[in-house]
């Protein structure tokens, strides 16, 4: 087919299909480049302030395409001017929807529109020993005050056996388009999140749950595989991020490389590092995806220099202060789904936290499954007479303790004690200090 023809069948095509047509081959690219087009889709969507002239059909053409505009510019330079500044638009537009700030957890309060607005979703990409890819694409989300949680779920999931690892991505399109459906087929960015190697995963994982058809293995940053009993394949996989810093991991790094979080520059606190951390809050939430069991935020935390194993101790529920006791709404499960069959792993949940530091800022977030674990002594307390569960989490710049009361009267927990540990070293980090 002559190009000249191709050309004017390309001149119909919005933006998005015309970036794809491009991937077609190599001629489709250069045609596919044609200034006469895309200065014709630019102009009609970036109108300058004054027009050259009115048609009679009230269609306004904003530039002559026969002037300076397409002689002397390059092949694809009204493609690029284009792309450049939708990309601004909704830079422009996220950035708007995340400045209002949320005064109990201190992060963005309009996250959920944002993501909306960028066209941002997640992927996970299985490859096999063979070097084969298997995108699966996301499934459901479920959004909460600090985190969204993804699931991903398919009744056509490669053999576990021949699989090597699994990467998570985060995926916007290169053209975010507020009035259609993204397509998966459309030309889109990947940003690398986390990579997990499959081999031995039964071995090298940390069972969080089970129930009568799957188990519930974590791997690093939160990532929750879901195996069959009956046959030791995936069921479902499953992923909380916390919001913080939720859009540079899911945007800005590239399909290889994860996003590195700049070098932080110690903030200067003119408080005597002797008198400890202080005026410190933390936001709670508990909930097992669908459902909330407790969402909660604790202030004026505060502990002095004294360590604990090289960590800074804040505590949010003492064991010995009832009145600060709290019950959990329901019993404590991590509900799933996967299209055909749905059920509750109990004891197991969601823990998002929020750290705070004195001005108002998150200092130590996450959010990751967790599992309550029966402990061996009974409870002491005179009001809370039953079982004692604990929860521990743990990384690199923290400890979270969390001691649990089972009430067989009433058939609820509750919370008697809370504990934070920050990491001695992220505080140094932090503040430029010497704790």
């Amino acid at each position: 087919m002559p190009s000249e023809m191709l050309i004017k069948i390309f001149s119909y095509l919005d933006a998005v299909s015309l970036l794809s047509v491009g991937c077609v081959n190599r001629h489709f690219y250069h045609l596919a480049n044609d200034n006469g087009i895309w200065l014709k889709i630019y102009s009609s969507c970036f109108q300058p302030k004054k027009t050259i002239w009115k048609m009679k059909s009230e269609q306004t053409e904003t530039v002559s395409l026969g002037c300076a505009a397409l002689h002397d510019r390059k092949p694809g330079y009204w493609k690029k001017e284009y792309i450049f500044k939708q990309i601004a638009l909704v830079k422009t537009r996220v950035m708007q929807l995340v400045k209002p700030v949320d005064p109990y957890t201190g992060l963005p309060c309009k996250n959920k529109e944002a993501m909306k607005a960028s066209g941002l979703s997640w992927i996970i990409v299985l490859k096999d020993k063979n070097g084969k890819e298997h995108v699966m694409e996301e499934a459901n989300l479920s959004f909460k005050d600090t985190s969204v949680t993804i699931l991903w779920y398919s009744t056509d999931w490669p053999c576990l056996d021949i699989l090597s690892t699994l990467k998570l991505f985060g995926v916007i399109p290169l053209l975010p388009d507020q009035s259609r459906a993204h397509s998966k087929n459309g030309p889109r960015h990947r940003s690398l999140i986390a990579e997990y190697h499959l081999s031995n995963l039964t071995e090298r994982s940390v069972e969080v749950g089970a129930d009568k058809l799957v188990r519930l293995f974590c791997l690093n940053s939160g990532l929750v595989v879901a195996l069959w009993k009956a046959k030791n394949e995936i069921a479902f996989v499953m992923t909380s991020l916390h919001y913080h810093q939720l859009f540079e991991r899911s945007t800005l790094g590239s399909a290889t490389v994860k996003y590195a979080l700049p070098p932080h520059k110690p903030l200067l606190d003119d408080v005597d590092p002797e008198y400890g951390l202080h005026d410190y809050s933390v936001h709670l939430d508990m909930h097992g995806r669908s459902c909330t069991y407790l969402c909660g935020t604790f202030k004026s935390l505060s502990c002095r220099k004294g360590r604990v194993d090289e960590y800074l101790k804040l505590t949010a529920v003492s064991l010995k202060d009832n009145t600060k006791h709290l019950p959990l709404i329901g019993t404590p499960g991590l509900s799933w789904e996967t299209g055909v069959f749905k059920g509750n792993v109990k004891d197991c949940y969601v823990m998002d936290v929020t750290l705070l530091d004195e001005t108002g800022k998150p200092f130590w977030c996450f959010s990751a499954p967790v599992c309550m674990v029966l402990s061996s002594k009974t409870s002491g307390l005179y009001d809370y007479m039953g079982r004692i569960y604990t929860t521990d989490y743990a990384d690199s710049e923290g400890k979270v303790c969390v001691e649990l009361v089972w009430l067989e009267e009433t058939k609820e927990y509750f919370i008697v004690n809370l504990v934070l540990y920050v990491s001695t070293k992220k505080v140094n980090d932090w503040f430029g200090t010497n704790y």
